[in-house]
């Protein structure tokens, strides 16, 4: 019986951490995406760098971290959703957000006015169990939007 409930602690030890590491990647994606709502400066790769940086610290992880931060635009005379800007970090090549490509994720995105702009933060990070108890390495994927706060648009120089 001893290794039965030995076995048992471990699988619930890996559990617990891997929904606390969901946890805190979600709510360093949220924080991400209010430094960016309040920026009312210009963004360049050199601020982009420093919010990956500042993910990665955030997340406390060995593992690669990656970022897809982009500003997207609602247009009621076309009825979709246009790419303002989108940059990327350690993100999967030939997956740039883009206005050929925005509309697959329509669906997740909210209602807006026209002309209305939302800052979208993607995150992912792969998380690694601490013990083999029949669950692998998973992807913690993270899809995070913001209204702009202080300005109208979040410009980007670049």
């Amino acid at each position: 019986m001893m290794p039965l409930i030995f076995w048992a602690f471990m699988a619930l030890y890996v559990y617990f951490d891997g929904y606390r590491q969901s946890s805190i990647n979600l709510k360093a994606a949220y924080t991400i995406s209010d430094i960016l709502s309040r920026e009312t400066g210009v963004v360049d790769n050199g601020y982009i760098d420093g919010m990956q940086e500042l993910f990665q610290f955030l997340t406390r992880t060995g593992s690669p971290t990656a970022m897809r931060i982009s500003v997207l635009r609602w247009s009621d005379a076309d009825d979709r959703y246009y790419v303002d800007w989108s940059t990327t970090r350690k993100w999967p090549l030939g997956t740039d957000l883009t206005d050929g490509n925005v509309m697959d994720i329509a669906s997740q995105l909210p209602v807006m006015s026209n002309s209305e702009r939302l800052i979208l933060v993607e995150t992912r990070n792969t998380y690694e169990p601490v013990f083999r108890v029949g669950m692998g390495p998973r992807e913690l994927e993270n899809f995070v939007f913001t209204s702009p706060r202080f300005v109208q648009q979040v410009r980007w120089q670049g």
